[in-house]
C-alpha cells in the first residue's frame, strides 16, 4: 500500500521570491493591488508590517509601566467591511503588549504564551484609535498585560486583549 499523498515527503521552504508572489497574490485576492514594500522580503517582515501602521509610541515610567501609541486604520489594515482585520488587532496587541511587559522587567527573554481578545465594536478604515497597555499583574516568570483599543475621538472602547507572556529562566550552569 502506497503510504497517503505527501507523507514521506519533505515540506520545501519557499524562497523569498515565491514567497513575496504568494503574498502578492493573498493581497490581490482582497482586492489590494499595491507594490509589497522592500522590507516585505526581511525575516522580520510581520513586524515591520505590525510596526508600519503604529505611530507615535510612548512609555509612561510614573507607577506601573505603561504603553500607548496611535493605530490609523489604513487599507493594509482592513478586512472586506472596511474595519481593521481581527489578525491585525492581534498583532498590534501583541507588539504593544510586549513593549509593555519589556519595559517592567528590562531585557530579559519572553516569549507569548497567551493571547485573547474581545472584539466589542468595530473600528472603520481611515479612524485613529488609541492603543495602551498597562500591566495587569507582574511576577517572577509571568507577565500579563492589557491592552485597550479605543476610538481618537470619541474614546469608545473597540477592542479589549489581554497577554501573558512567560519570562525565560535564566540557565545557571
Amino acid at each position: 500500500m502506497p503510504p497517503p499523498e505527501g507523507e514521506g515527503e519533505e515540506r520545501r521552504k519557499p524562497s523569498p521570491a515565491e514567497s513575496r508572489e504568494w503574498t502578492q497574490r493573498f493581497f490581490r485576492g482582497l482586492g489590494v493591488d499595491a507594490p509589497l514594500p522592500a522590507a516585505a522580503d526581511r525575516s522580520d517582515a510581520y513586524s515591520a508590517l505590525v510596526r508600519g501602521v503604529l505611530s507615535s509610541a510612548t512609555v509612561s515610567a510614573a507607577g506601573p509601566p505603561r504603553v500607548s501609541c496611535t493605530l490609523t486604520i489604513s487599507h493594509a489594515a482592513i478586512n472586506a467591511y472596511n474595519t481593521i482585520h481581527g489578525g491585525m488587532v492581534m498583532g498590534v496587541a501583541e507588539a504593544v503588549g510586549m513593549a509593555c511587559a519589556r519595559a517592567a522587567v528590562g531585557d530579559k527573554e519572553m516569549f507569548l504564551g497567551e493571547l485573547s481578545t474581545a472584539y466589542l465594536s468595530a473600528a472603520r478604515l481611515n479612524s485613529e484609535m488609541e492603543v495602551e497597555a498597562q500591566i495587569l499583574r507582574k511576577g517572577r516568570s509571568v507577565v500579563v498585560t492589557t491592552v485597550e483599543f479605543r476610538l481618537k475621538e470619541t474614546k469608545k472602547l473597540c477592542y479589549l486583549s489581554r497577554a501573558t507572556f512567560y519570562i525565560m529562566p535564566v540557565s545557571s550552569l
